[in-house]
């Protein structure tokens, strides 16, 4: 048994073992990744071969969080497989908390079905709120310093700096659409992608 296997051995079943595996490069390969979460019992693995982390979507993944359902158990090889950054990879894993379903990453030992394990979900969830927060006061100071200078602020954007934060949170942590939120706050998706990346939120 490899040692990782141990990591799901110490607690109770999940409904299901879903694992997820990408690559950043067409030319690298997933067999390592693969091979482990076939030893762990995974009935089904999505995988994004040659597709960098710093994508916001990515075919894999978005099949992925369509396929968990509450009692799932999602497992990684490691947790930069899921997410491109620690901002991303705790909405995402607020995501999963969220839609009620565990998360293992077999190389650093984290497993949220145990006790330790569930205080990872509330921790990157306030990992995702203060970096939100930071966004919000280094914009507003920025704002500040600006008029202090006398520089002209020009009009406000069409998308408020609170409107795309929140927009942001619905999308990467509560799973809706970039079209839902475009609709909800009535402007276009050029428009959000935009605003987060004056944000830089992508």
């Amino acid at each position: 048994m490899k040692h990782w296997q141990t990591h799901l051995s110490e607690t109770s079943p999940p409904r299901r073992l879903i694992g997820y595996a990408r690559v950043s490069t067409s030319d690298q390969k997933l067999d390592m990744q693969l091979d482990a979460l076939a030893s762990v019992g995974c009935e089904s693995v999505f995988q994004d071969h040659g597709v960098s982390g710093a994508k916001a979507e990515r075919p894999g993944l978005d099949q992925l969080f369509e396929h968990l359902v509450a009692g799932d158990m999602l497992v990684v090889y490691k947790l930069d497989r899921l997410g491109r950054s620690s901002f991303h990879l705790a909405d995402l894993l607020t995501r999963l908390g969220n839609m009620d379903v565990q998360f293992c990453s077999l190389t650093e030992g984290i497993n949220t079905a145990n006790f330790g394990g569930r205080f990872v979900y509330h921790l990157f969830a306030a990992v995702a709120e203060f970096h939100r927060d930071l966004i919000r006061e280094n914009t507003i100071n920025g704002l500040q310093a600006a008029r202090e200078r006398g520089s002209k602020i020009g009009r406000p954007p069409k998308l408020s700096d609170a409107d795309a934060l929140e927009a942001h949170r619905q999308i990467f942590q509560e799973g809706l659409t970039l079209a839902d939120v475009a609709q909800r706050y009535g402007v276009s998706e050029s428009t959000i992608h935009r605003r987060f990346r004056n944000l830089a939120l992508t």
